[in-house]
Order: structure tokens, then C-alpha cells, then sequence
């Protein structure tokens, strides 16, 4: 059986159908490619207010109560999120029940009214989600990771904005944007589940009529250069403190995604990985500690995220790039190289099996434009990486001058940091 069917709608939309013959549920997805990475300064934090604001009323739904209590009336699981490169909107219904849930989808999308008076209460809702996270260190030193790896530029900001933009951004400034931005031809539709594979397509076309038609507006190149180590601590008065250390890598294109993500699964993908075996079960210094790829469009990074008593945080960024440097020095024996391919199958394999998590899987591939290998393929890719190919893409990643390390906790600079950061 062909695990997607992929076509494009006369108007440009792209739509993917996922068939799960023995899923009761099935999905609708529609991601289009505009996030955060997409605004200007004052604009900032535009794409994640606009998801906001489209639950508050369309034409056919015209109050925010009349959407939710629709897509409540289906059982339905349904949200938005915004990212930087493209922002999605979702419901996950009984399976009978999909053909109106991708009517309210397509509506949200198309038809939001973007109400004055609702945007005016919503500011509040948003300057509250801002201060959540800068309130929770364990969310917050990501952003100040990524204002300490970019800066001053789109890929720096806080997706959410700041409580400046979100005060002072107009109705008509949202508008023109959705206008310029939520084009049929920088979007995606997934339909994932238990779905009738012969009238799914009409139905889709029909739903999505009225997508409006343009060239999106393009984004900044990101500037992702360094010359050497560096260190950003936002003080926030706590008993722990959290950190994340990183390197800059490459962007989502690349083929060595593949041998990179045996490189993060081997050093902080579970509970057997080195860092966790370091850091929790040997020096007994932290709760939580795990790796990571992030991959864009035009950049992407490498990092170790923990949380450790703040008396003890030099000594586990030491051990943290100790092992690290072990990585670039030493090859994994096959044992351990072994269960770290059947961890990362395993966990691909458990991930995919509801409609939602499908829909994400084609979705996220389609809209950046990565190539649509099935899970599968991912797997086979996966079990031909070799131990030279990742203690080289260490050798690669692991280096001194692209080394950055973010804390949140009760210091006054980064500058106590810099000497540690050596590798």
C-alpha cells in the first residue's frame, strides 16, 4: 500500500493524503510556510498573534464560542501552533466526523474575521504567554539561547514577539500580513486517518475554494556566523540552573541529518546514553539531560540541554564537553552503536502511530521541502551510518569557536563561563 498520495489543487494548494485504514480517528493539517522568521522588528511576534486571533471568528463561526463550541460538539482535538519557518492548524476527529472538522479547519484558515475588539483582549493573552515562559527557566533558556546564537535578527526573536509588539500591533497591520503570507501556494493540507481515498480530494478542493492566490513575502538571510566561544546568562534568582551548550551546524538539507541524529541519540537520547549515565547516575547532579538537533531552512545547531544545582554548574559543563570530546576521539563499539539505531527506529516507529502524529510527519517534510522518505526509509538510512561517519560528524560539529552556552540562574554575566568553554 502507497503510505501517502501526494497532489496539487489547481489554485496551487499542495495536499497529502495519509490512508490508516484501521485508524478510528483521521486528521486535518494545514501548515503554511510564514512564521516568525518571516516579520520585521515591529512586527515581531506577528505570525503567532495571527493564530491566535483566527480562532476568534469568521465569517460563517462569528464568535470565538461558536468555533470552539463546534469543534468541542465533535470530540475533537484540535490547536494552532507558529513556528519559525511556518505556522499549522489541526483537528483530530472520530473518523465519520472529518469532513466537518476539515470545514471548521479551512474556515479558521481562509475566513478569519480578525475582530478589533477581540484582538484588543487578546493582547493581554499573549504579554501572559511571554511572561509564562520567561517565568519558567527550563522554557526561557531557549530563547536566550537563540538570542545568544542570533542576535538582533528574526532568528533570535522570541516567536511570541515582545510585549511591546504585542501592545502596539494594529488590525490592519495583522491583515495585510495574513493577505501577503496565507497564500494556496505556500500551503500544505494533510489528511491522515481512516479516510474514503476516492472523494477526500473533491472534498479538500471544495473546503479550500477560496485560499487567496500571491507570491509570499520571503525572509532575511540569517547571519550564522562566529568566531569564537561565547556565553549569555539571563539571572533569574533560583536553586537550580538550567543550560543549554550548543554548536552551530547545518540546515535541514543536508544529508548528514541522518548520521546526526545517531550523534545526539548515542550522548543524551535516553536513559543509557552517555550524558545521562554522566551527569544523573554518576555525578547525581541534575534531574533531566538530553540532546538534540535543530535543523532549518538556512541554519541549524547541535545542543545539550540540563538542569544541575547551581554549585555544581561548572563541573557539568566540564563533564558535558568531556564526553562530547570523546565523541570526536573514540568510535561507538558495535554493542552500543547497535542500541542506539534500534532506539531512534524504535521511537520513530511509536511516534507515528495516530493520524495527528502522521499528519505532522508528511506535513513538516512537505512544507520545507525535505525529501518524503517513509519511515521506513528514514530506518534503513539510519541502519547504514557507520561508527567512523559519526565520530566524524563530531570532528565536524565540535567546534571550539562555534560553542555557545545559555543559562538561566542567579549570575551576573556569562564571562565566569569562558574559560570553560574549550573542547
Amino acid at each position: 500500500m502507497t503510505p501517502f498520495i501526494r497532489k496539487t489543487l489547481p489554485n496551487g494548494l499542495r495536499v497529502i493524503v495519509v490512508p490508516m485504514p484501521y485508524s478510528l480517528t483521521a486528521t486535518v493539517l494545514v501548515l503554511t510556510a510564514t512564521g516568525s522568521k518571516y516579520e520585521t522588528k515591529k512586527l515581531s511576534g506577528v505570525s503567532h498573534f495571527l493564530e491566535h486571533m483566527c480562532f476568534k471568528g469568521t465569517v460563517k463561526r462569528p464568535s470565538a464560542d461558536a468555533i470552539s463550541e463546534e469543534l468541542d460538539g465533535l470530540g475533537a482535538r484540535y490547536n494552532a501552533f507558529t513556528d519559525q519557518e511556518y505556522t499549522g492548524y489541526y483537528a483530530k476527529v472520530e473518523k465519520s466526523l472529518l469532513g466537518k472538522a476539515l470545514d471548521v479547519v479551512a474556515d479558521l484558515f481562509q475566513n478569519a474575521t480578525l475582530p478589533a475588539s477581540e484582538m484588543d483582549i487578546e493582547r493581554g493573552v499573549i504579554v501572559g504567554e511571554i511572561e509564562m515562559y520567561e517565568d519558567t527557566p527550563q522554557d526561557h533558556v531557549a530563547d536566550v539561547f537563540m538570542e545568544l546564537l542570533y542576535g538582533d535578527q528574526p532568528a533570535g526573536w522570541n516567536v511570541a514577539g515582545t510585549r511591546e509588539t504585542a501592545r502596539g500591533m494594529t488590525r490592519d497591520e495583522m491583515a495585510e500580513y495574513r493577505r501577503a503570507q496565507y497564500v494556496a501556494e505556500a500551503s500544505v493540507v494533510v489528511i491522515a486517518g481512516n479516510v474514503d481515498e476516492k472523494t477526500i480530494w473533491d472534498e479538500v478542493a471544495a473546503a479550500f475554494a477560496d485560499a487567496p492566490h500571491g507570491a509570499r513575502k520571503g525572509k532575511p538571510a540569517v547571519d550564522d556566523s562566529q568566531s569564537a566561544p561565547v556565553a549569555k546568562v539571563a539571572k533569574y534568582d533560583s536553586r537550580q540552573t538550567h543550560l543549554i551548550l550548543g554548536f552551530r551546524s547545518f540546515n535541514t538539507y543536508d544529508d548528514r541529518q541522518k548520521v546526526a541524529r545517531l550523534l545526539a541519540a548515542f550522548l543524551g537520547g535516553g536513559m543509557s546514553s552517555r550524558l545521562f549515565k554522566r551527569v544523573r547516575d554518576k555525578m547525581g547532579a541534575g534531574y533531566y539531560i538530553g540532546a538534540d538537533n535543530t535543523f532549518r531552512t538556512d541554519h541549524g545547531f547541535f545542543s545539550v540541554a540540563t538542569g544541575v544545582d547551581n554549585k555544581r554548574v561548572k563541573e557539568v559543563v566540564s563533564a558535558v564537553l568531556e564526553e562530547l570530546a570523546r565523541a570526536k576521539n573514540e568510535l561507538l563499539s558495535s554493542e552500543e552503536l547497535t542500541r542506539t539505531k534500534n532506539f531512534i527506529v524504535g521511537n520513530l516507529f511509536s511516534g507515528l502511530e495516530t493520524s495527528d502524529s502522521q499528519a505532522s510527519f508528511y506535513g513538516g517534510k512537505e512544507i520545507l521541502g525535505r525529501p518524503m522518505l517513509t519511515p521506513e526509509e528514514i530506518a534503513g538510512e539510519v541502519r547504514a551510518v557507520t561508527a567512523e561517519e559519526i565520530r566524524d560528524l563530531a570532528r565536524e560539529i565540535f567546534v571550539e569557536k562555534n560553542l555557545n552556552l545559555a543559562l538561566v540562574g542567579p549570575y551576573e554575566s556569562g564571562d565566569e563561563f569562558l574559560p570553560l568553554l574549550k573542547i
